[in-house]
């Protein structure tokens, strides 16, 4: 065996554990409970108690009535509760950074989301949107030493296990919605990540499954710095822009 392949060999357990020590390889705290997102009351109606303006006719004895049909059951009336599958829905990130001098996109992947929305099909404009909640916990990407970084050193989530988004505004809802169609609109809500809270819009397009299934994407970029997340240094990784690209494909069902 040459000298170089000896070198070579005993180097490899020594960039191991300088790997380890740089990525904290410790392993993150296991996710402590399911999301529960925070209810979104459904504005109701109050229903008049007066006694009708006019006396209600009677019926001759000896004469018979037809009742009249019973009217069409419209299930697009009333606003109804859907709230997000997480088996069904997806949280992403992806980020740009250059690996041993290749560039390289790196992708996250997290189903612990939990959120609430309101909606009346027939009046659109009053839909609510609850307060989504991911779990920090629940990243993985396509590296284990990666996964570890994030969880212990870039999302800190054994200290902040939850990331929220608490929708302030709603723009480009139409006058109807109807089954089968889809609608851009945008959401403008507080961003918090490790304790820090700022504005962030979303564009979402939404799609109306049927009359008890939404399903959506909403798409947003953010600048990792201005959340005070900070980058943890790896021998190999040259450099990381500072864009982060947020994500969510959503299925929400009618409670």
């Amino acid at each position: 065996m040459n000298k170089f392949r000896m070198t070579y060999l005993l180097s490899i357990p020594i960039i191991s554990v300088f790997l380890a020590g740089c990525f904290a390889i410790q392993q993150p705290e296991a996710i402590s409970n399911t999301l529960v997102a925070p209810t979104v009351a459904v504005a109701t109606t109050e229903i008049a108690t007066e006694a009708p303006a006019n006396p209600v006719e009677t019926t001759p004895v000896g004469e018979t009535t037809t009742a009249p049909d019973a009217p069409a059951e419209n299930p697009s009336s009333g606003a109804g509760t859907f709230a997000i599958d997480g088996a069904r829905s997806e949280v992403r990130f992806s980020i740009n950074e250059q690996l041993m001098g290749s560039p390289k996109t790196v992708l996250g992947v997290n189903n612990a989301v939990a959120g609430q929305v309101v909606v009346d099909y027939a009046n659109p404009s009053s839909t609510q949107i609850g307060e989504i909640l991911v779990n920090s916990r629940g990243f993985t990407t396509d590296n284990n030493f990666r996964n570890n970084a994030i969880a212990n050193k870039i999302l800190l989530s054994n200290a902040f296990e939850t990331i929220s988004f608490k929708p302030t505004s709603i723009n480009g809802l139409p006058a109807s919605l109807e089954v089968g169609q889809s609608y851009a609109v945008q959401v403008t809500g507080d961003l918090t990540i490790i304790g820090t809270t700022l504005p962030v819009t979303f564009d979402v397009t939404l799609t109306v499954n049927s009359e008890r299934e939404l399903q959506g994407s909403a798409s947003s970029s953010i600048e990792y710095p201005d959340f005070k997340i900070e980058i943890p240094f790896s021998p190999s990784v040259d450099s990381v822009e500072t864009t982060v690209k947020l994500e969510l494909d959503f299925v929400a069902v009618k409670q």
